[in-house]
């Protein structure tokens, strides 16, 4: 496979990445949610999901940037916590 070399496809792949991990553990991350321990919850898809965007992107767009890290908040926060729109019970005060 070729090493990505851009910013904006390394973003892409972080997306992709996290598209699937919410696709195919939807269940589990509200479940986390609720019980105030989403990435316990996740660990082992997160760390392949990373895992992965490691071995794609070029070491100096890695190590500069914090994109799948980014792309985690931004579906935690947007695909799950705002599409619920206070429905979704939380520990977290």
């Amino acid at each position: 496979m070729p090493i990505i070399t851009t910013d904006e496809a390394a973003k892409r792949l972080a997306k992709t990445i996290m598209q699937d991990i919410w696709l195919y553990n939807g269940d589990k991350i509200k479940e986390g949610i609720r019980q105030d321990a989403v990435f316990e919850n996740l660990a082992d898809e997160l760390n392949e999901g990373r895992k992965l965007y490691m071995s794609r992107v070029a070491p100096e767009i890695a190590s500069r940037t914090n994109y799948f890290d980014r792309m985690i908040n931004d579906f935690l926060i947007k695909e799950t916590i705002m599409k619920s729109r206070g429905t979704l019970e939380s520990k977290i005060a």
